[in-house]
């Protein structure tokens, strides 16, 4: 009987990729090695480990994966968020690529299939910084009668990061549904250069808009750079029949100093907890 123990070139291969991926340091110094042997075990490993080799070749082979990137997306044998995470990754290494021309191509001609699924891994693979081959085709998806394909297309728009966007987001927001409206203001936030003008659109919806939409814009409001210019519109919110946007309000007003010790005190009454407990928290930090 053979002693020979059979080679399980799998199984070296899987522990070889899992030896990379704890000392990532290895990868730089065996790049030519590495990287092929990654690229195999992408192919083979369990779920966990795929992922994990998704995001180091995310970083260090941008060139070799993102075509290993896109059949994965597209292959419906392979497991729902493996193919989001490949549709993810694609958009962070896009802008990053040599010729990404034949890609873009590839995803443009993917938003015209009709299995709903791979029009929104296509849209949200498009959505990088500077991608404006892809505007006109995420702009067309704006109006596409299924919601989830128009809030997908909204947030690829707002990461290609062109202030010319934001114009068009601003036009929409008037003729589209809640649901469209409410991704758009989720999204508005990130055009950094153009803080000023989505402040306004912010306020403009806070005054005249959805009232169910004014927890989640005040909330984004945060995110802009210009808080100290927002103070007045927190003290209008003060009063506000929702216990959530008057918590949120003096919250914001206390982190700022901009609400007197004699103004906090009122609230320590007020009926819902939440109110009173930041009340109690802007008084003990007023103390200190």
């Amino acid at each position: 009987m053979s002693s020979i123990v059979p080679f399980d070139s799998r199984k070296c291969l899987l522990t070889q990729a899992k030896k990379y991926i704890s000392d990532p340091g290895l990868i730089i110094a065996e790049k030519d090695r590495a990287i092929p042997l990654l690229l195999r075990a992408l192919k083979l490993g369990e779920l966990k480990l795929r992922r994990e080799i998704i995001l180091l070749l995310g970083s260090f082979a941008k060139e070799d994966v993102y075509w290993p990137l896109y059949e994965i997306m597209c292959d419906p044998e392979e497991p729902d968020e493996l193919r989001d995470q490949a549709a993810l990754h694609l958009s962070v290494i896009g802008p990053f690529l040599d010729d990404p021309h034949s890609l873009i191509k590839k995803l443009i001609a993917d938003m015209k299939d009709p299995d709903t699924d791979i029009k929104v891994r296509a849209i949200l693979a498009l959505g990088w910084e500077g991608n404006m081959g892809a505007a006109l085709s995420l702009i067309e998806c704006l109006y596409d009668l299924d919601e989830e394909i128009q809030e997908v297309a909204v947030s690829a728009l707002c990461n290609l990061k062109d202030s010319r966007v934001l114009g068009l987001l601003f036009d929409r927001m008037q003729h589209c549904s809640l649901d469209q409206k409410r991704a758009i203001l989720f999204n508005l936030w990130r055009f950094k250069d153009k803080q000023k003008e989505v402040t306004e659109i912010y306020r403009k919806e806070l005054e005249q808009g959805e009232p169910s939409l004014r927890l989640d814009i005040l909330i984004l409001l945060g995110q802009l750079d210009n808080n100290m210019s927002h103070k007045e519109l927190y003290r209008s919110f003060l009063k506000d029949p929702n216990p959530k946007i008057r918590a949120l309000a003096l919250e914001r007003l206390g982190a700022m100093r901009s609400i007197e010790l004699k103004h906090v005190l009122p609230f320590l009454d007020d009926p819902a907890m939440e109110v009173k407990r930041t009340a109690i928290s802007i008084v003990q930090s007023y103390k200190k």
